[in-house]
């Protein structure tokens, strides 16, 4: 319970920002896909020197020694998670992780070495879905590494249907022709797996926003 209330309370502090109602979402269910070699293991981020953050605020860091700030183009991801039956799922748990813009993630097979990595970006966020099935994180536009096109990785976990594990994508960015999992994913996939970006509201302190159902088995 203190963690979800701990989270929560993350979740209120992230930024809020004005936005249009999500559309009527697509009935096609978020493509199942492997966790990718970069899932940060729970015993790994359970040591709190390595891991000082962990809420759904990815471009802020808090240490003992003081706050950093993430470096990149700061993304707004509002979603929603639905059924596919379009129900909204309360208490759902939502984790997310990409690499940051130096193409890092944080990870323990990855070398934290200074200049190679950006200590402002936290990497991994979690966060809880409210009642109506909403939730927020704050983190940045995702950037390409070799061999992949931009991505954010999504694992949402719930009694009703277990965990799903998937991608979220930047709809029309020219690197998803060449991504090896995105030609795998038919047209409804990459619909519910591909963000609209749009420009955000300069009173939030970030460049993009997106807002996008997020549809798991019924």
């Amino acid at each position: 319970m203190r963690r979800r209330l701990l989270i929560s309370s993350a979740l209120t502090a992230a930024a809020s920002v004005a936005a249009p109602a999500l559309a009527s979402p697509a009935r096609t269910r978020l493509p199942r896909m492997t966790e990718g070699p970069f899932y940060p293991p729970r015993s790994w981020r359970a040591d709190s020197a390595l891991w000082p953050d962990q809420d759904a605020d990815l471009t802020t860091v808090r240490r003992k020694d003081g706050v950093s700030r993430a470096q990149g183009e700061g993304l707004g991801l509002e979603a929603q998670v639905l059924d596919s039956a379009g129900r909204a799922i309360d208490g759902a748990e939502i984790e997310i992780w990409q690499c940051d813009t130096l193409a890092a993630y944080r990870h323990p097979s990855v070398p934290a070495t200074t200049g190679r990595f950006d200590p402002g970006f936290q990497g991994y966020g979690a966060t809880v879905s409210g009642k109506g099935g909403e939730l927020r994180f704050r983190t940045i536009r995702p950037v390409a590494y070799p061999g992949r096109t931009p991505h954010i990785h999504l694992k949402i976990t719930h009694t009703s249907f277990g965990t799903l594990t998937t991608q979220l994508f930047v709809a029309g960015d020219p690197g998803n022709a060449g991504d090896f999992l995105w030609r795998q994913l038919d047209a409804a996939a990459r619909q519910a797996a591909a963000m609209q970006l749009q420009p955000a509201p300069e009173a939030s302190g970030l460049r993009w926003l997106a807002r996008h159902p997020l549809i798991v088995p019924a």
